[in-house]
């Protein structure tokens, strides 16, 4: 891990709005001699492409929105054959991640409505890091309820790596890790699933109650690490050994007695 001088603190300036019943944050560095005015100006326009990919996906796909289309089907008023074509290229993605996980990972709550959540937030992290990209910023860091995604380096044009902090599950006040993503490593997602801030809404496989309280998990891109973070809690010890032998990630899981099991790079 990189460290940084007194002179290479970084500085930092971040947008931030809720959205599918989260705190969404958008932060960049501020390059050396950057003019305040343009760089809010930038700063404004590259959040608000970003807020708008999130409110177009929550707007299709959050069961919690009458109007919207998942919440359509879910009422019987839209078959799934006649659903548009971004939601149906969606559902299919979440099957072939419910075939990757051998079913730890279900597009589908127990009653048989298309439940995307487990993926749309995820992918609108994405597409949001994907625009960023095309509008030309090269150093970013996007939070969505702790779900992170990053590029470059908190110093503008540096080679350091942001830093992901997890928090402790018993204890929403404490970190109990934090995880370098960007600078100079490849790995840039590191998704954080669990009932620790929003209770059970898990689907666990099988009867019973999951094995872990939170896992976290660390991957080259946003999609991967938030599925199979979902996953492994889902699926307990078994989907955790898929995960490890079967994707080139880290994880953090933590048992519901308190007890931590983690990957090498949790470790170092």
């Amino acid at each position: 891990m990189q460290h940084t001088s007194d002179l290479d603190v970084p500085q930092l300036k971040a947008k931030t709005f809720r959205c599918m019943g989260t705190v969404i944050s958008f932060t960049v560095p501020v390059a050396p001699g950057e003019g305040s005015a343009a760089g809010e100006e930038t700063l404004t326009a590259a959040a608000a492409a970003v807020e708008r990919i999130f409110r177009e996906l929550d707007a299709r796909f959050s069961l919690y929105r009458p109007e919207s289309e998942a919440s359509r089907l879910a009422r019987g008023e839209l078959q799934l054959r006649a659903a548009s074509q971004d939601f149906r290229d969606r559902y299919a993605e979440a099957v072939d991640w419910r075939l990757l996980t051998e079913g730890a990972f279900t597009p589908e709550r127990p009653d048989g409505v298309p439940d995307l959540s487990g993926l749309v937030k995820g992918v609108a992290i994405q597409e949001a890091g994907a625009a960023l990209q095309s509008l030309g910023h090269g150093d970013w860091c996007l939070n969505a309820g702790g779900d992170v995604l990053v590029a470059g380096s908190p110093i503008a044009g540096g080679q350091a790596s942001w830093q992901a902090g997890i928090v402790d599950p018993q204890d929403r006040r404490t970190l109990i890790a934090a995880f370098p993503l960007g600078g100079s490593t490849a790995v840039r997602a590191l998704a954080t699933s669990g009932s620790a801030e929003r209770g059970d809404h898990i689907w666990t496989s099988g009867a019973g109650v999951s094995a872990f309280r939170q896992v976290s998990v660390a991957a080259a891109d946003i999609v991967t690490a938030d599925v199979l973070a979902t996953a492994i809690v889902a699926g307990g010890i078994p989907m955790l050994n898929r995960a490890t032998s079967g994707w080139d990630v880290e994880v953090l899981a933590i048992r519901n007695d308190g007890g931590i099991l983690a990957t090498l790079g949790f470790r170092a």
